[in-house]
């Protein structure tokens, strides 16, 4: 496909309206959603327009807070069920030869050592890991700043490990 004129024209009065390079690629017709950001780069088109990017965020936002209260129990809510739950079962240690689909496999020790094993107790649906080291793998985002509760499921869970 070989770029005319009036394709040329047609492609910087789309681009210049804020059309996508699929929405231009089609209605040009014949051409890649690629050829129409390459064509635009060596055209030295300007980046997408200014309000395009401030209606996207406006409307994301808008579609954020009407979700909001959509969801009953959040990540972190989630998170805090796991730590109320006190019922822990008791570790089940495991060799890799003898690990399964629902296996806890957090290591325990290092490699080298002859007392290394895994967990071994029954892991959560979706997860490689059972509710406990559900816990120090996956930790809720941005929430650094709130180390008084974090050092409350700490201490929490270094005495379930202790007692596991």
């Amino acid at each position: 496909m070989s770029w005319t004129d009036e394709k040329v024209d047609k492609l910087k009065e789309l681009w210049g309206k804020g059309n996508t390079a699929s929405q231009i690629a089609e209605i040009i017709g014949g051409v890649s959603r690629n050829a129409v950001i390459g064509k635009a780069h060596r055209l030295n088109l300007s980046a997408k327009i200014k309000t395009r990017s401030a209606n996207a965020n406006q409307s994301s936002k808008i579609y954020q807070e009407k979700n909001k209260f959509k969801s009953g129990r959040g990540k972190r809510s989630k998170f805090k069920s796991l730590i109320i739950e006190k019922d822990f079962e008791p570790e089940n240690p495991k060799q890799l030869e003898e690990l399964d689909d629902n296996s806890c496999k957090w290591p325990i020790g290092h490699p080298d050592e002859k007392s290394f094993y895994f967990c071994g107790r029954s892991s959560l649906k979706d997860f490689s890991y059972c509710k406990l080291h559900l816990l120090y793998a996956y930790q809720p985002k941005g929430k650094k700043e709130d180390t008084s509760d974090k050092e409350d499921i700490q201490e929490y869970i270094e005495k379930k490990i202790q007692t596991g």
